[in-house]
């Protein structure tokens, strides 16, 4: 419809199709936040030397379930607060596109 009166690419990009998928958007990066630290703990578990993935792993061969249970937490620490964060940023977008 916007075509028909005359909007162009862009117009349509910023008037229609991101206003309209911003809700996906927050809730497509509210999931992917817990899955990008799983990517990168399951890296650390394979090949690093360093880490909360190796400490994660190291703390699992030498019997140190304390190393493991704090590893654990800060990750969950870590976690909550990258998805408070895009629970504040998506207030702050939704807030502003209603004035």
């Amino acid at each position: 419809m916007a075509k028909t009166f005359g909007a162009n690419k862009l117009q349509i990009l910023t008037k229609i199709v991101i206003p309209a998928n911003r809700s996906t958007f927050f809730n497509s990066l509210k999931v992917n936040i817990g899955l990008s630290l799983v990517g990168v703990i399951s890296g650390e578990f394979l090949v690093s030397k360093a880490g909360l993935g190796y400490l994660i792993v190291y703390g699992g061969q030498v019997f140190q379930l304390d190393l493991v249970m704090a590893s654990v937490i800060i990750l969950a620490v870590v976690a909550a607060i990258m998805y408070q964060i895009v629970v504040i940023l998506e207030k702050i977008v939704v807030k502003g596109h209603m004035r």
